[in-house]
């Protein structure tokens, strides 16, 4: 199974192959991935599209599980059906998590 850090290598190709397409999303996004394989992404869809690891500033927060974060951007997983069962935490802008699933459709 792939890692978080996989996926998260993946999607910064992704991004930066889709620039335009990413601005447009026009966000920032910190993804704090807990358990195996897990760490802290920030992901920015607005000045200078692209993913860096560690903590940084963003409008919208992602917490969930490592594995979680896989499953979601490997399709196995939904992201609304994660939110409702608790294994998806948002802190901030919860406009902004409305669009993870444009991102979601952009980094398979």
């Amino acid at each position: 199974m792939a890692t978080a850090k996989e996926k998260m290598d993946e999607a910064n190709a992704k991004i930066k192959e889709n620039t335009e397409q990413a601005k447009a999303i026009g966000a920032t996004y910190k993804f704090a991935l807990d358990g195996d394989g897990g760490g802290t992404w920030v992901m920015d869809l607005k000045d200078n599209p692209g993913v860096t690891e560690g903590d940084g500033e963003a409008m919208c927060t992602i917490k969930m599980a490592a594995s979680d974060y896989v499953d979601m951007v490997e399709g196995r997983a939904n992201g609304q059906q994660l939110f409702f069962t608790g294994k998806l935490k948002i802190e901030g802008d919860m406009g902004l998590a409305m669009k993870l699933q444009k991102l979601t459709e952009m980094l398979k």
